[in-house]
């Protein structure tokens, strides 16, 4: 008999890569959607849809006592919201539901995978070291804040056996956030914040899926950062990504101070409208950090996850994606 995995935000970007990286490693795989989430690209998986209510226990305790998973990838997530509340409930409170679920359907869960983020932790502000899993949290956003809440209260069951994932910077095939990054360097324009020198770093989509699947039979109990191993300067990523479009861009660095306007007026604009902008003043503490490179050692010893794309065939699978499907 199969082992069983519920995965919650299977319809998401990284939803779709972890459910097929499910699939291929032999798992029967449970899909958390919403009822009025796209799920057309999963029709063609080989999966169970399930639609319980994160935000009451007594809805999780009947799906997981229904259904007996032996492993949960706890995926669903804000990347964007108006308001701290709404961060803490989807990023904190859903959390501590699915543990509390857990705990209350009397199901022998194997492991539950936490997908957090490198937000939580926060960025280093100097360019010589690298960030390890023991560096002291200072996230520097709300959603890196309520991603570390999720952590610490993950961490306080201590009777369940779970692994937290710190991913940077995602991208691939699916992905929305970083092709508007993808399509301005289409278009001929290379945009940067200021002139300052930033360590950045970034992990395929499919690295992360793998990864995510590795997690299931990881260490009690265990953290892990999750890169492609490598760090990048800030002009990297524009590149690699130049040399596969064969095109040359322009280059256009914007003072700091204006895009401090702009993403002002946008998160007002969002306030106003209850609709979440990609930048707003508090993203940009992000952008202009100075060092995201990461240590991945613990990664590779413990969780025995080998990255197996490097940034430029990443960006190459992404960039065919984006043109079959019209995106580009």
């Amino acid at each position: 008999m199969k082992n069983r995995v519920l995965i919650t935000g299977a319809s998401g970007f990284v939803g779709y890569h972890v459910v097929e990286e499910a699939l291929n490693k032999g798992l029967e795989v449970f899909a958390a959607v919403r009822k009025s989430s796209d799920i057309s690209h999963l029709k063609d998986f080989n999966i169970h849809f399930t639609y319980p209510n994160f935000g009451e226990i007594k809805s999780l305790v009947e799906d997981f006592s229904k259904n007996r998973y032996d492993y949960i990838i706890h995926l669903a997530g804000l990347t964007k919201a108006i308001t701290e509340v709404e961060y803490n409930e989807v990023n904190a409170q859903y959390v501590q539901n699915i543990a509390n679920a857990i705990i209350e359907s009397g199901i022998a869960i194997k492991k539950l995978v936490l997908m957090s983020s490198l937000a939580a932790i926060g960025p280093l502000n100097t360019l010589n070291n690298l960030i390890t899993e023991n560096k002291t949290p200072n996230p520097v956003t709300t959603y890196g804040k309520s991603k570390l809440l999720g952590e610490t209260l993950l961490q306080n069951f201590t009777q369940l056996d779970y692994t937290i994932l710190r991913p940077t910077a995602v991208y691939g095939p699916r992905d929305k956030d970083m092709f508007i990054f993808f399509k301005q360097i289409a278009k001929g324009y290379e945009l940067y914040i200021g002139k300052k020198e930033q360590n950045l770093s970034f992990i395929y989509v499919k690295d992360l899926a793998m990864a995510s699947i590795k997690a299931l039979n990881a260490p009690e109990k265990s953290i892990y950062l999750l890169t492609d191993g490598f760090t990048y300067n800030r002009a990297d990523l524009a590149k690699q990504t130049k040399e596969l479009l064969e095109i040359k861009t322009r280059t256009i660095n914007i003072p700091l101070p204006i895009i401090k306007i702009i993403a002002g007026i946008l998160g007002l604009y969002g306030s106003i409208t209850n609709k979440a902008s990609a930048l707003n003043p508090e993203k940009i503490n992000e952008l202009v950090a100075k060092n995201w490179g990461c240590d991945i050692s613990r990664s590779l010893n413990e969780l025995n996850y080998e990255p197996q794309f490097s940034l430029k065939e990443g960006i190459q699978n992404t960039l065919i994606w984006y043109k079959n499907n019209n995106w580009l």
